[in-house]
């Protein structure tokens, strides 16, 4: 019995074939001097006894071009150590200037406010790069990057409020936001970047000491809906300048009920060919959500999809009827079928609470079909993680898919692990999870979880790769990424541009890692940097929407689009990138589509030729020169 029903491994000679293809250098991230060190925030009274649990989240990573030099060499983190936002140059590469924090001075501020994550974006469209950075205990805040910067700091910033408000003194007194999912993407197809914010819990002080006491939990560990909702907003307006701006609107963008989970991860991509990104929401404590975009310019509005059950499908293993813990999303073509796939975290832990990844396979042959099953409702997607060996690695967290090795197969980099202690307490946490409902959402019915309590501590960073048979393995222990200390958001970009993407991996309640690629390309790949102008000046946007569909001389497909932000708590580069594999130097037949300033749909196919290129998207794609 044992040999049919454990789980399949791969042999230690196919594992170490599968690492000879990747080389990682691990490299410390430079901080500012000073910080603080803690390994531990202070809470609400009522989450005293399970302040571990409260304070098991806001490490976060994302990696850009910050600084316009043309190469994503630049890094924003969260180290909740010291609920400090840093931007610091990525290690090894070209980036000269000091790290700093990035302060919301002079905004309202609070001691119970701790960031959860930082999002790049050129959020006026005037050409230079701004962040986005969320938190618990308030509304985002906008750093907007002035003109004239010659060198990163701190004062090449302007800090602004997304949501604006009447504020008195220096102190905080505005929604109290709980943050830990953050969204950016052209949603209504007006050529602008709209935000999607998903609170997690319910608007209250929770890393308030001296917080009320009206604090919860969720009400249910397999159908929460009684999370913070979502925020969606749309672009409606910017300035320029010395005190530049960008204003939003907030619409009711679907039916209110399917945005009530605790939504610890989103991610957006265009399913059905029609240049709107739909929208998955990866929710803890119960269903994801697929959204179907149904949107027209200047209304966002989104349909439910779900997936189809048949007789022997576990309703858990069918999208939008799962009760699991997702804990992040991202989309990309997995497996070279020119399709978007997904992949999301769940909690996996052998013999504590073993649930499932799910890895969506696109089961639709067209865009075309793909839009008919969503018009009916039907989302269409099929779990194959088990068949692919990729279901079970422990607590699951931020994950991306990536191309390291130039091969034209992605592997998936996924962050675990969760409270890191010396007394494993699992045995609480799984009669926690057979609580009846009606006491879950009391803080006070939930076991302790205090420092030197341990839950999944140990689990160590995830790096799946594709064996031959179509199955994946996790090869990070071969790599030297085994490191038990629990990891949250995952950062992949090319910080050199020598055609080898590198990744940057947030922990929490440890040091900021990063992993250089040390297998740089060969010619064998195809990065692009998509752009569209600037709303003001003469510079360029990241061109929000845009996808790309290239086919090699050997007739393989893959698919690839500018994400403006997804997942967790890690954000990749905007760059579009693309492992050959061994087609040589012969060209690449790429089609881009996208959407111009005035919402108008283009595509056009373009004979490129393997390396870096810079496209310029306006009602024709035009390559600029090279930088």
């Amino acid at each position: 019995m044992f040999g049919v029903a454990r789980l399949p491994s791969a042999s230690a000679e196919t594992r170490s074939a599968l690492a000879s293809r990747y080389a990682f250098t691990e490299l410390p991230i430079a901080l500012p001097p000073g910080l603080p060190e803690r390994t531990i925030r202070e809470v609400n009274p009522r989450y005293e006894h399970i302040r571990s649990w409260i304070s098991s989240v806001g490490a976060g990573i994302a990696l850009n071009d910050l600084d316009g030099e043309g190469v994503a060499n630049d890094l924003c983190l969260v180290d909740p150590r010291s609920d400090s936002v840093i931007v610091t140059p990525a290690p090894a590469s070209d980036a000269d200037y000091a790290p700093f924090v990035l302060d919301p001075a002079p905004l309202a501020t609070g001691p119970a406010i701790a960031p959860m994550g930082c999002v790049p974006g050129d959020f006026n469209l005037d050409g230079r790069m701004d962040l986005l950075v969320y938190y618990w205990g308030r509304t985002p805040v906008l750093f907007l990057q002035l003109p004239g910067v010659t060198a990163l700091s701190r004062a090449a910033y302007h800090a602004t409020e997304l949501i604006p408000q009447q504020t008195t003194g220096d102190v905080y007194r505005g929604p109290l936001w709980n943050t830990n999912a953050v969204a950016v993407a052209d949603f209504d197809g007006d050529g602008r970047p709209d935000i999607g914010v998903f609170n997690y819990f319910p608007d209250s002080q929770v890393l308030d000491p001296n917080g009320l006491p009206h604090v919860q939990m969720n009400h249910s560990m397999s159908h929460a809906h009684n999370a913070g909702g979502a925020h969606i907003l749309r672009w409606t307006g910017a300035t320029s300048g010395e005190t530049p701006s960008v204003s939003y609107e907030e619409q009711v963008a679907g039916d209110p009920a399917y945005f009530t989970g605790w939504t610890l991860a989103a991610a957006s991509a265009d399913l059905d060919d029609d240049l709107l990104p739909e929208l998955y929401l990866a929710n803890d404590f119960g269903q994801d959500r697929l959204f179907h975009n149904r949107s027209t310019p200047g209304r966002i509005w989104f349909e439910l999809v779900e997936g189809r059950r048949d007789p022997i499908t576990p309703k858990s293993m069918v999208l939008g009827h799962d009760s699991f813990k997702g804990m992040s999303i991202d989309f990309a073509d997995l497996e070279g079928r020119g399709r978007f796939d997904a992949f999301v975290s769940n909690i996996t832990e052998s013999w504590g609470l073993e649930e499932s990844n799910f890895l969506w396979q696109n089961i639709a042959a067209t865009p075309q079909e793909a839009r008919q099953l969503m018009l009916k409702g039907e989302a269409p997607f099929r779990n194959q993680a088990a068949a692919k060996n990729i279901a079970w690695v422990g607590w699951g967290w931020d994950t991306k898919m990536a191309d390291f090795d130039n091969s034209g197969q992605l592997v998936v980099v996924q962050a675990t692990g969760f409270v890191k202690g010396t007394i494993n307490r699992f045995n609480w946490l799984q009669e926690l999870a057979i609580s009846n409902d009606l006491l879950l959402s009391d803080p006070d019915m939930w076991p302790k979880a205090e420092p030197g309590d341990d839950i999944a501590g140990g689990n160590t960073l995830a790096f799946w790769a594709r064996e031959d048979n179509g199955r994946y393995a996790d090869i990070g222990p071969e790599l030297g990424m085994a490191v038990p200390v629990p990891t949250r958001g995952v950062a992949v970009g090319d910080t050199t541009g020598d055609g080898a993407q590198d990744f940057a991996v947030a922990r929490q309640w440890g040091p900021p890692v990063f992993y250089r690629n040390d297998k740089p390309g060969d010619g064998n790949f195809l990065g692009l940097r998509l752009v569209r102008p600037a709303l003001s000046g003469d510079g360029n946007a990241p061109a929000y929407g845009a996808k790309v569909r290239i086919t090699t001389a050997d007739g393989r497909t893959q698919l690839g689009q500018l994400d403006g932000g997804g997942g967790h708590s890690g954000k990749r580069s905007f760059d579009v990138f693309f492992g050959l594999g061994s087609q040589g130097d012969r060209p690449v037949r790429a089609e881009l589509s996208w959407r111009d300033l005035s919402g108008a749909s283009h595509r056009q196919t373009l004979d490129l030729t393997a390396g870096w290129h810079d496209i310029k998207l306006t009602s024709q794609a035009e390559e600029l020169t090279k930088r």
